[in-house]
């Protein structure tokens, strides 16, 4: 068989589950991976045949996205910020939101003058995404990120090894902490914030296979690791400290509300690249 038609094939199949640019967005994933083909490549290659232990592991694949399992976890990693993480059931897959509240700290933290050590500590870590980039865009900053899923820590430090990043991991329950053993320049989180009531607007291919432990909340009090850890950050990060999230949508102006009760200032909502809101910035006086 050869790519073009391995290629017809395959957006047939999925055209009943998929957008077409999503099919294709999948099967140049897969070309890359399986046949060591980039998207640019394959126009010219559209004729070469394609051995049939590589056609198994395109079937395979088709096979899991027919069932909604996301793409990311079928080939093992994805790309964040420019690295590679690899990714699987017991850890989110990283967002280009996420990506943007990493961007965010990391100028704020170039626009400052001089590069004294910093201390970052980032929660509820997952596949430590946030942690792991800022950690290799600020040579300067000691980060050290906390989860409560072993297997997840299990993930982020394979990711620290992979992106030659030192990262101190540590399993705490946060909403068992009474306060952090150290006092820090910036917390960061993305903890989970999506309501019971909002599981309907989650595609299947999340809802069914990214961990719920990462992504849901209460109705009844979606905000309590906003809250538990913004209480945190206020005996643990030094004066004039940063506090970000990133945050639901749909509760951008509580979310902000509720962190100056506490008594920061400066507090700041930002939209992501979706023109929602998304995350927030607070300062420690």
């Amino acid at each position: 068989m050869k790519i073009k038609d391995l290629r017809k094939d395959f957006i047939d199949s999925l055209s009943s589950l998929y957008e077409a640019d999503e099919i294709l967005s999948f099967f140049y994933i897969l070309t890359e991976k399986i046949l060591g083909l980039k998207r640019v490549g394959i126009a010219m290659a559209l004729d070469k045949v394609v051995e049939e232990s590589e056609i198994l592991h395109f079937i395979h694949a088709r096979n899991r996205l027919e069932n909604q399992d996301p793409i990311q976890y079928i080939v093992g990693d994805t790309e964040f910020y420019g690295l590679l993480f690899k990714v699987d059931k017991n850890v989110l897959i990283p967002r280009p939101e996420t990506e943007e509240l990493v961007d965010w700290i990391i100028k704020d933290c170039k626009s400052k003058e001089g590069s004294r050590k910093i201390k970052i500590l980032d929660i509820g870590t997952g596949s430590g995404c946030i942690a792991i980039s800022l950690a290799k865009n600020l040579p300067e900053a000691e980060v050290y990120a906390i989860d409560v899923s072993e297997e997840a820590l299990k993930i982020a430090n394979a990711n620290a090894v992979h992106n030659n990043v030192e990262i101190n991991f540590l399993r705490e329950d946060i909403l068992r902490l009474d306060a952090l053993e150290d006092v820090f320049d910036i917390i960061v989180s993305n903890p989970p914030y999506v309501r019971e009531l909002e599981k309907q607007e989650i595609k299947p291919n999340v809802l069914e296979n990214e961990p719920h432990l990462a992504l849901f909340v209460s109705d009844q009090d979606p905000l309590i690791f906003y809250r538990t850890i913004t209480s945190l950050a206020k005996k643990n990060l030094v004066a004039g400290g940063l506090l970000y999230f990133e945050i639901n949508q749909y509760l951008g102006i509580e979310t902000k509300n509720m962190i100056e009760r506490y008594g920061f200032q400066y507090v700041t909502l930002c939209k992501d690249l979706y023109n929602n809101d998304r995350m927030i910035r607070a300062v420690l006086i």
